[in-house]
């Protein structure tokens, strides 16, 4: 049987903030400066309004294919899934993201250069328990990544749960959330050097 490890898109294989950024940049016209660098979401990050009618319109117009299929690598993160892929496992990242960007998803993978040939797109509803639980179910992966602690929960625990902890201000991997992670990481390539230690080989 293939070892599979399951990858989250943003925040894990995907810089969404520098994404954020950009689209805000297409929208207004304007590059937001830095407001926060330690922010969990995107828009507490960069110095940005709150937006309403029209104007929020014209920003959630710029989450279309191009965006979807542009965002950068984190940093590190083409290294780890690569040593990932040279130990034996193959990558499958479980994106909640609307299943008509699915395919902009994974050519903007390909772009990246990541070693993932396959993505499987779910809802983005935590309000009881994983969205990603049930494609996880199906998937049966060694281990799933994700930067987005309520997305743990529910997964099985034959599937090892491992959370990037990235950026603290506002972060929602904290507390109870934390129950649900079996490790933790500071991004993905801490994770891939962890994982692939004698013990976990």
């Amino acid at each position: 049987m293939e070892k599979i490890i399951a990858l989250d898109a943003d925040g894990v294989l995907l810089d969404y903030h520098a994404a954020y950024r950009q689209a805000w940049a297409e929208a207004f016209n304007e590059l937001p400066s830095l407001k926060d660098r330690f922010a969990y979401w995107a828009m507490d990050r960069w110095d940005v309004r709150q937006l309403s009618g029209d104007e929020l319109r014209q920003f959630r117009a710029c989450f279309n294919e191009k965006f979807w299929s542009t965002i950068p690598a984190l940093p590190g993160a083409v290294s780890a899934c690569q040593q990932l892929v040279d130990a034996g496992y193959k990558l499958v990242c479980v994106s909640a993201i609307d299943t008509q960007f699915k395919y902009a998803r994974l050519q903007n993978l390909i772009s990246c250069q990541f070693p993932i040939d396959q993505v499987i797109a779910t809802s983005n509803d935590a309000t009881s328990m994983s969205p990603k639980a049930q494609a996880l179910q199906a998937l049966k992966p060694i281990a799933f990544v994700d930067d987005f602690a309520p997305y743990l929960n529910g997964v099985s625990n034959e599937i090892h749960a491992a959370l990037i902890l990235g950026e603290p201000n506002g972060s929602p991997n904290v507390g109870d959330n934390l129950q649900w992670a079996d490790s933790q990481h500071t991004d993905l390539l801490a994770f891939s050097t962890w994982w692939l230690s004698e013990k976990h080989r």
